[in-house]
């Protein structure tokens, strides 16, 4: 609950779309749109931890993405390398944690040591948790978790007839996490894309036409509130308890 005595949620999972559409409106090429959308980052990540979230995840550079042209994709991982050099020591200072989830190994090594270094600096931060989805896929997550789980199999460490959904729950990326209890999505669009396939299950879902370089503190808390008025069921009945699932 926040002053007011309105939930505010755990864990918020955004994906930050419209950053090209916004550089067309705005007569500029596409990695001005890319730039104009680190600043909302900011923002975002500063109005977050203000309102008490415990935790923002945030799709940065989906799976999908290293098909986009090969100048465009360059462009964005020096963009990501510049705003890790940027933001790092701020987020420490605000006592932020950073992770970095997805298929690391598709990033070149700089970008890897970077992500390590940021992770290491941050590590003991509580105030905040901030995960940036990057080479990140909801599917590659799902196989990536049955294949560990396999291989513990595999070795004996674990009984096929153990694998549940709490072990898959446990396995995927933000296994230690809350799942989220929000999901926002900018520019329009009305689809979550491949984002965090299992741990959406039950997160309410809004969308905004907002494209994300105009995306700032007053639209999250547009978003917060929004969420407090929902009344979540889980699949139970209204007014029945929340604490989990009704299967």
């Amino acid at each position: 609950m926040n002053a007011a005595g309105k939930p505010v949620p755990a864990h918020v999972a955004i994906i930050m779309d419209g950053n090209g559409r916004w550089a067309a409106h705005h007569g500029e090429p596409r990695h001005q749109g890319h730039r104009a959308g680190a600043d909302s980052v900011r923002a975002v990540v500063e109005a977050a931890a203000r309102a008490g979230v415990s935790a923002l995840t945030l799709f940065a550079f989906s799976s999908e993405n290293w098909r986009r042209p090969a100048n465009e994709v360059g462009m964005l991982m020096e963009l990501f390398l510049r705003v890790l050099d940027r933001e790092t020591d701020r987020l420490h200072e605000n006592g932020i944690r950073l992770s970095v989830i997805g298929d690391r190994a598709q990033l070149s090594d700089k970008l890897q040591r970077r992500c390590a270094a940021a992770e290491s600096l941050t590590a003991a931060n509580t105030r905040m948790d901030l995960n940036i989805a990057a080479s990140y896929g909801g599917r590659w997550d799902l196989a990536q978790a049955a294949r560990t789980l396999a291989e513990e199999v595999e070795r004996g460490e674990r009984d096929a007839a153990s694998i549940d959904e709490a072990a898959l729950g446990q396995t995927v990326c933000l296994g230690h996490a809350p799942e989220p209890d929000l999901f926002i999505r900018t520019g329009g669009e009305q689809r979550i894309s491949n984002f965090l396939l299992w741990q959406l299950a039950y997160t309410e879902l809004y969308f905004t036409d907002t494209l994300w370089p105009d995306f700032k503190a007053p639209e999250l808390q547009t978003a917060l509130d929004w969420f407090a008025s929902r009344e979540r069921r889980f699949g139970g009945l209204a007014g029945a308890s929340e604490a989990a699932p009704d299967a």
